[in-house]
């Protein structure tokens, strides 16, 4: 996925040719924005990499957009936000019109820190359930709108539940496509080593048909997850398979994969930092969620015990969902390593 800002014609274009160049089959790229989709148009120009756009709660971008893509990935949850007036199969149904009438294939993305709150009420304490049960109420509704061309992601910051959504999902509905991939992955290598935790298996189960490795890396290193990726499937085909074990208990950081959404591009600068500083505590199983936007940065730092989300000039800093504060980029490192030493107090 680009990592620039969308509106950064020359930049985004020259970033999604270096992933296709790095051998992406698909460049996803964020469009929130009339701006953006504007600035689209002519990205589209300028790379010949196939472009997947990612709307979150701006799905009705996509008739703006739709000429410039070869596919459009729509959230399940952040679609439930807008529109309350409309019924979901309303809204899904445009969406199916749309790909059905510029020829493009759909994803159904979801994703563990923005499940519909229908589904969390209806599986309350089983969030896995919770994220199958979306999944396989909007493929209904897809192919109820008679639309075959689509895959699905069943997407957590835990390699763990990865593995048991994707599994659950495949035992069902076999003959659905799958995109594999674990939110927030972090920074390499443990990043890495987290996706092989899910992709390994799966990918030796047969579950699996498209791959996304997601590291939080400065911009000019992001085609460094398509290396990734590819070194992950060569040593499954070949048989290596180098996580064999569970995820061991400690300090687990859970950071995003900057993305265009990211309003500072100090976030990347400050995860790293966030990593270094709490070396310390490497031995203590505790989550800190470093998320680079407020798209997701509030939702999905909830779960984590600690946890930091980005804005243009500030990060917010909460624990246990609870918001503690909004910082500075200069006080937010001595302000988590306080919050930090309490908890390991406690």
């Amino acid at each position: 996925m680009c990592a620039t800002p969308t509106k950064d014609i020359d930049r985004t274009a020259a970033q999604a040719e270096k992933l296709r160049q790095a051998g992406a089959g698909l460049v996803r790229v964020a469009v929130d924005t009339d701006r953006d989709a504007e600035a689209l148009k002519e990205i589209r120009r300028q790379t010949k990499a196939n472009l997947v756009v990612d709307l979150q709660e701006n799905y009705r971008l996509a008739s703006v957009i739709a000429p410039c893509v070869d596919k459009i990935r729509y959230n399940p949850g952040h679609l439930h936000h807008v529109e309350k007036e409309k019924t979901m199969a309303d809204k899904v149904r445009w969406i199916v019109d749309i790909a059905k009438d510029y020829g493009l294939a759909l994803r159904i993305g979801v994703n563990c820190g923005s499940i519909a709150p229908e589904f969390l009420k209806q599986y309350p304490g089983d969030s896995s359930l919770a994220i199958v049960e979306s999944a396989m109420f909007h493929v209904d509704l897809v192919e109820k709108s008679g639309f075959e061309r689509f895959v699905v992601s069943l997407k957590d910051s835990d390699p763990l539940k990865v593995l048991d959504v994707n599994r659950r999902f495949a035992k069902s509905r076999p003959d659905i496509p799958l995109h594999l991939g674990v939110t927030e992955a972090g920074m390499p290598p443990e990043g890495i080593a987290k996706t092989r935790m899910a992709f390994e298996p799966l990918l030796s189960e047969g579950i699996g048909d498209t791959i996304r490795v997601s590291l939080t890396l400065p911009n000019d290193r992001k085609h460094e997850e398509v290396t990734a990726g590819f070194e992950i499937i060569k040593d499954v085909a070949e048989g290596r398979l180098t996580q064999k074990s569970v995820q061991s208990a400690g300090l687990n950081i859970i950071s995003c994969p900057s993305c265009s959404r990211v309003e500072n591009e100090r976030f990347v600068e400050l995860a790293q930092k966030i990593k270094a500083m709490t070396a310390y505590a490497k031995d203590r199983s505790i989550t800190i969620a470093v998320m680079g936007c407020r798209v997701n940065g509030p939702g999905e730092t909830d779960d984590a015990d600690l946890g930091v989300w980005c804005g243009p000039q500030t990060v917010h800093l909460k624990r246990k969902g609870a918001e503690l504060g909004v910082f500075s980029y200069e006080e937010i490192l001595p302000r988590l390593k306080a919050e930090l030493d309490r908890l390991i107090k406690s």
